[in-house]
């Protein structure tokens, strides 16, 4: 068979053709090694191992490349603001920037081993190659698509007829796509750098005929893929966010060195969003192999989650379907178990093919339709008309491609130690003598091993390494899994709602104050957002003795917005008050807030309130209207919570969150007002203190924009209108 894909250049399905017949020369773009790669990153190159696999599976020889870039490439006033990742890391850790990057390369390369992703055939390093990019940029300066400025080369764009053909960037949408601050150096703003001028104190630099220096970003792909796989190979890949401007760069370089393309295929993998957004660093959401570890979960099980989604395709992320894919990974497992261990009938490889591998080809043949595989092969697993021993066989050539390692799975019987086969047979006798008690008396022997009985002279033995765990709690992923009350009449007159993470001290001073003042048929929710398990162990044992408290445990941080999204879906109550751990309440809160709220004019209030008058400053009030209550303590009709949509869940971060929902309710006419501070105290608000200035800077002013777009220019400050009827202070 031959595989069909869509080339990103000619933007449609084409066939994979080659320049030389039956061998396919393949370039991925590879990690910068100066942090951990993501999962989102390893969505990419598990895209480009399958395709990889398939291509081989088809009858080809793959010659597979993928680039380490180990160097920094931005400027010292940068690196000294700690944006040179690599030199930055290695600077905080006292190591060298080799150093750093060695470590991260190795971690790589690890992580791709846990995923069961084929190594390249060759991992080239781009400061093993600084030569090879000289010799480029020389080429362009020859050929005019180059110039120098004071030590300085850039790639004049202007000057490349076929610049944007890739990404669609030309004209307006060029200018608008170029990044950062303008080079006053360069001819033209859309120019990029080909080799930058060092800088006093820069860690690593190279001799070049324009002095000394270091190559820009785009130059080592163009001169690592034409080294290793020739100025023309067959393939190319990356995540789409390589598109533009690095592969447009790419493309820019290469064809104006050489004179002709290089590259015949363009793939490209979308993005993996998890809580609605890209995983990426900035968004503070990403997760790694060595989180999938800690929480117990087999890497591959991410693997399989992947497989279920085409690649074309945005992935949504979340822990629940992770743990789905972990325990369908365990299911098939078992099955290829069962299959190896009481083999039934004969292989029949002519009909097996026609009737299941030709059909699995083909799904892979089409745009690598990888979903419409796994599908035909769970038609597989249960057709009664073929036997074990087949069903095996299929599933073992499928997983060639699929990468799941069932192979090993099929040999843990034969694998296992001799003492373990002996417990076992042993284990078969008692029970099928009915006695039971020696039985499971042997199941001690089996040293992590399980076995899983099926009569009383079979049973299956499994990797115990390798078996989805029992979870010792129930945890969440998403503010989904919870109950959805929204939709149901309140029965309660109060819900309070906390949100913790981490110091459970806090949280039982703030339950005290709550339980010691709360109506009688008020209920409290408590929702842990991913503490550590002995922490969440403790919040448990506070919670405990109050059947008003209810908790529910996150299985990883879901950010502020969505917690407090959970707490307004389990709500029963005619008001909510969501508070923070930080806050303790001294005295009848409760009364004082009811009684604001009862007038329907009123949409939301607490005892801290801040008044602005431009959404950019703003004063704390203790009493009277108020532009935004502190979500330190906040208190609203559920009713009114439900009118906005809830709490927008892009702010992961609780500052300018209360804001936000507070100019939300003034947008729809409502009052806010500040009342009840003599009621209430606030201690150290500790996941602030625990971050450094630079951090919270970051992270505030993140939430700060997202809310100033938001509600710049919408009537949502306090008029003379506002004052006019309001309720007495």
């Amino acid at each position: 068979m031959q595989l069909s894909i869509y080339d990103t250049l000619q933007r449609r399905v084409v066939p994979l053709t080659t320049e030389r017949a039956g061998e396919v020369r393949m370039y991925t773009c590879g990690p910068t090694v100066y942090r951990p790669a993501h999962l989102g990153n390893l969505r990419s190159y598990l895209l480009a191992d399958w395709i990889r696999r398939t291509l081989e599976y088809f009858g080809n020889t793959v010659v597979a490349v993928k680039n380490i870039t180990d160097v920094g490439h931005m400027r010292q006033d940068a690196v000294e603001r700690g944006e040179d990742k690599v030199i930055a890391a290695a600077l905080a850790e006292g190591k060298t920037p080799k150093q750093i990057a060695e470590f991260y390369e190795a971690r790589f390369h690890e992580d791709e081993r846990r995923l069961g992703i084929l190594p390249a055939t060759r991992f080239p390093r781009a400061t093993d190659h600084v030569p090879e990019m000289i010799s480029i940029i020389e080429r362009l300066i020859a050929r005019g698509l180059a110039y120098e400025v004071e030590g300085a080369v850039y790639f004049a764009v202007k000057r490349f007829a076929g610049y944007g053909k890739l990404s669609g960037n030309v004209g307006e949408a060029l200018r608008q796509g170029v990044r950062g601050e303008i080079d006053p150096d360069k001819h033209d703003p859309v120019d990029f750098a080909l080799w930058k001028k060092a800088e006093a104190g820069r860690a690593l630099t190279w001799e070049s005929p324009w002095g000394r220096g270091f190559p820009g970003w785009h130059i080592e792909c163009s001169a690592m893929s034409t080294k290793y796989l020739g100025e023309r190979f067959d393939l190319h890949t990356g995540g789409v966010d390589n598109i533009f401007p690095h592969h447009e760069d790419e493309i820019a370089q290469s064809e104006g060195a050489y004179g002709h393309p290089s590259v015949r295929h363009w793939v490209h993998g979308q993005h993996l969003l998890a809580d609605g957004v890209k995983m990426a660093k900035s968004a503070r959401n990403t997760v790694t192999i060595d989180d999938l570890v800690e929480l117990d979960v087999d890497p591959l099980a991410f693997r399989y989650l992947c497989l279920l989604t085409h690649y074309r395709t945005r992935m949504q992320f979340s822990h629940g379907a992770l743990r789905q894919a972990a325990e369908a990974l365990d299911h098939l497992r078992q099955r290829v178990r069962h299959w190896s261990q009481v083999p039934q009938g004969e292989l029949t490889h002519t009909a097996l093919d026609a009737r299941w591998l030709e059909p699995f080809g083909r799904a892979l043949a089409d745009d690598l339709n990888l979903p419409a595989a796994v599908a035909w092969l769970q038609r597989c697993a249960i057709d009664r008309a073929i036997s074990d021993t087949e069903r095996l066989a299929v599933f073992l050539e499928a997983d060639k491609v699929l990468g799941l390692d069932l192979a090993s799975v099929a040999s843990e019987h034969a694998k296992a130690p001799r003492d373990v086969i002996a417990s076992i047979e042993e284990h078969r006798v008692a029970r099928a003598a009915r006695d039971f008690q020696r039985a499971d008396d042997l199941r001690a022997a089996f040293n992590g091993y399980r076995v899983e009985d099926q009569a009383a002279d079979r049973a299956v033995l499994s990797r115990g390494d390798l078996r989805v765990p029992a979870r010792e709690r129930k945890t969440i992923s998403s503010a989904k899994e919870v109950p959805d009350r929204r939709g149901e009449a309140p029965t309660r007159s109060w819900t309070v709602g906390i949100v913790t993470r981490e110091y459970p001290a806090d949280l039982a001073r703030c339950l005290k104050g709550v339980l010691a003042f709360l109506p009688a048929d008020g209920e409290v929710f408590v929702l842990d957002s991913g503490s550590r398990a002995e922490v969440q162990a403790k919040i448990g044992d506070i919670a405990a003795p109050d059947g008003r408290v209810e908790v529910y445990f996150a299985d990883r941080d879901l950010g502020e917005g969505a917690a407090r999204n959970a707490l307004v879906r389990l709500a029963r109550g005619r008001m909510v008050l969501m508070l923070d751990c930080s806050v303790e309440i001294t005295g009848d809160l409760f009364g004082p807030l009811a009684q604001v709220l009862a007038d329907g004019g009123v949409g939301q209030a607490g005892p801290w309130g801040l008044r602005t008058s431009d959404l950019k400053h703003f004063d704390e009030v203790t009493s009277g209207g108020t532009e935004a209550v502190q979500g330190y303590c906040a208190a609203a009709r559920r009713e009114v919570l439900l009118e906005i949509g809830g709490f927008d869940e892009r702010y992961r971060f609780y500052r300018n969150l209360d804001i936000a929902v507070s100019l939300a309710i003034r947008e729809r006419g409502y009052r806010v007002m500040a009342v009840g501070a003599g009621c209430a105290r606030r201690h150290a608000h500790r996941v602030w203190e625990s971050l450094s200035e630079d951090e919270r800077l970051k992270r505030s002013r993140r939430n700060f924009d997202r809310m100033y777009r938001r509600f710049h220019g919408k009537p949502v400050l306090i008029t003379e209108s506002d004052e006019v009827g309001r309720s007495p202070d």
